[in-house]
């Protein structure tokens, strides 16, 4: 069995950025040489890249962590650290990526060579040399790297093909594939023969072109998990068009006009949008006995069942895989209704309502408190856990400046409200101060 991955979740992490530094110049006959601490590097970022050579999520099965390397710190003499390079993560076409927590779309990459940043590195610290000012000419303060982004994300693969080949296990899709392009998939007389999706460029005689997926047989509830439905459904969505390909022979004892009906229920239970897809009714087997009196009847029910007398008729057309018969009409008629139906666009919706709009709005508090049972203060939040993790405790200049950013956030006369009193601990991370009226 071919090896084939289309869904897995990956750990991302950026490069923290470099430290500033805390130097001053001592060059010889300069007197009063002032700061000359320099800036850290920016951290590097995670990016995925398409790369057109991968047919599946394979890769991640056993590398699913990613992480991009630090800035440099900065130097003496008013050097800066060097930038981190980039990490690039190759998928294949067709990956769409989500945020594993909160399930945002972040992109959906499916052109060769197109990249998304998915984890931003952190931005160098500043040097002392960016703090100096006629009240404070030799400061004694620089910043640590901001950490960077770290986060976890779900990639997705959707196959990218013009036509998908749908229908019930064993009506011949798998053959048809052959037929028709250089794909070689594995067949069988047994259901579910097919257990990967399989893909075939298809050449009509006329020299036009097009992408096929061989995608593993529905049954009935596969929108709800039966069979490999749920597993592999997400492969239509890309598609233009739809062959519908019926067994017409009536070999196995079904239907050939329920089939049609179940697997078009199937479709639209799992996305609606799959029906405006236009399709095309392969009527296939049509040398087996009693082929043409099943067809004659497909056709007469589906006239029947036809809501709307002006809709458009779905094409049919009988064919043998296995002598070929009625396979280059199929293939001409395709390639024309590919001609004039448009893309489908998967996410339209999700990316309008990403759309930035700009305005006043409200962040609320930028921190928490909490209170742990040693009785200690607990501060957390975002913006002041960053704050902490960019600053450089060894030396005091530094500190007095942390806790003068505290104490214009509000956490000072929160902590009061709140009833701290004079030597209360209070507690960030790992870091613990005692809290001062």
């Amino acid at each position: 069995m071919s090896m084939f991955l289309d869904q897995v979740t990956i750990d991302v992490k950026a490069g923290k950025g470099g430290d500033g530094m805390v130097a001053f110049r001592r060059e010889k006959y300069v007197p009063d040489g002032g700061p000359a601490g320099g800036d850290g590097g920016r951290g590097g970022n995670v990016i995925l890249i398409v790369d057109e050579g991968l047919r599946t999520l394979m890769d991640f099965r056993f590398h699913r962590h990613f992480k991009a390397r630090p800035g440099e710190n900065g130097m003496s003499k008013g050097m800066h650290g060097r930038g981190s390079e980039d990490t690039y993560v190759k998928v294949p076409q067709g990956t769409t990526v989500r945020d594993a927590t909160t399930g945002a779309l972040l992109g959906d990459l499916v052109k060769n060579g197109q990249t998304l940043v998915v984890a931003k590195g952190g931005r160098g610290g500043r040097g002392n040399i960016r703090f100096a000012s006629p009240k404070n000419p030799a400061p004694e303060i620089a910043e640590n790297g901001e950490p960077g982004q770290e986060r976890t994300i779900e990639l997705e693969l959707k196959v990218l093909a013009d036509v998908g080949l749908v229908g019930f296990p064993s009506v011949g899709k798998s053959t048809l594939l052959s037929v028709i392009s250089s794909a070689r998939p594995k067949i069988g007389a047994y259901h579910f023969t097919t257990l990967v999706p399989n893909l075939g460029m298809v050449t009509t005689s006329d020299g036009r072109s097009f992408a096929a997926a061989d995608l593993p047989g529905l049954i009935e509830g596969a929108s709800q998990g039966v069979g490999l439905g749920t597993q592999f459904l997400r492969h239509i969505e890309r598609t233009r068009v739809i062959l519908h390909v019926i067994d017409m022979s009536g070999m196995e004892g079904r239907d050939p006009y329920e089939d049609y009906v179940a697997i078009n229920q199937e479709l639209s239970s799992y996305n609606l949008r799959l029906l405006e897809r236009p399709q095309i009714i392969v009527a296939n087997k049509m040398d087996m006995p009693s082929a043409k009196e099943n067809l004659k009847k497909f056709k007469k029910q589906l006239n029947q069942e036809k809501e709307d007398e002006f809709a458009e008729t779905i094409p049919i057309f009988p064919i043998s895989g296995v002598t070929r018969k009625g396979i280059d009409a199929l293939l001409n008629t395709t390639a024309d209704l590919l001609e004039k139906t448009p893309e489908f666009p998967l996410y339209d919706e999700e990316m309008t309502e990403e759309t930035v709009q700009y305005g006043f709005t409200s962040e609320g508090s930028e921190f928490k408190i909490d209170r742990a049972s040693d009785a200690t203060w607990i501060l957390s939040g975002e913006k002041i856990e960053r704050l902490f993790q960019m600053t450089n405790f060894n030396h005091d200049e530094t500190v007095m400046r942390f806790a003068r950013q505290l104490r214009g956030m509000g956490v000072d006369e929160a902590l009061r409200n709140r009833g701290a009193r004079d030597g209360d601990l209070v507690r960030i991370g790992e870091f613990e101060f005692e809290f001062v009226e």
